[in-house]
């Protein structure tokens, strides 16, 4: 057996008793498949490191959950998603049994001895930079404070102005919104002032 965590223990061992059966069969499956793995703690749930990640395991109140790092490459069931190739683990009858899940482990740590890198998505390009509305704009010219407020202020915070002020369901709402805006520009304040941290 590779390297074993204490804290993985207490985490079977504090799990809800349906789900103590299924972490322990992944448990023994991944080592049987993987000598050499250790365990760790990451994200408050197992994992299991082999090279690099290599998979991990999670209980919750009413399902488990379990995924390999790369499950993208291996030959798992299509409809779980990336933290649980195997959808939502509610019984040992939801997971492969120990021979195939050990099986599993092996192709999962051979990509890691090959250094097998999953191609990750591209950053998607940056939003452009927001536009305000006409009123926003007529509202900014009659203030010269608020004007420069808003320029100097980054796009992401420009377009949470504009996003609250065209979201209004209502033109009263609309008005009094920039309104608003242009009130707290003027004190130079972002849109999102009061849930900033005083520094």
């Amino acid at each position: 057996m590779g390297i074993t965590d204490p804290r993985v223990d207490s985490y079977i061992q504090n799990a809800a008793p349906f789900a103590k059966p299924i972490l322990l069969h992944i448990r023994k499956s991944v080592h049987a498949g993987c000598p050499d793995v250790e365990e760790t703690m990451k994200w408050s749930f197992p994992h299991f490191v082999y090279r690099g990640m290599l998979c991990s395991m999670a209980s919750f109140k009413a399902h488990c959950a379990f995924g390999f790092w790369k499950g993208s490459l291996l030959e798992v069931p299509p409809n779980g998603t990336p933290m649980s190739q195997f959808g939502r683990i509610t019984s040992l009858d939801d997971l492969p049994g120990s021979k195939e899940l050990t099986r599993l482990v092996r192709q999962a740590a051979a990509l890691n001895d090959e250094g097998v890198k999953i191609a990750r998505p591209k950053p998607t390009s940056p939003k452009p930079p927001p536009k305000a509305p006409a009123d926003l704009q007529k509202a900014l010219k009659g203030s010269a404070k608020a004007s420069a407020t808003f320029k100097a202020l980054s796009p992401s915070h420009q377009r949470e102005y504009i996003e609250w002020i065209v979201e209004a369901k209502t033109e009263p709402t609309r008005k009094k919104r920039v309104a608003t805006t242009i009130e707290w520009l003027s004190e130079g304040k972002s849109r999102n002032w009061k849930y900033e941290r005083k520094r």
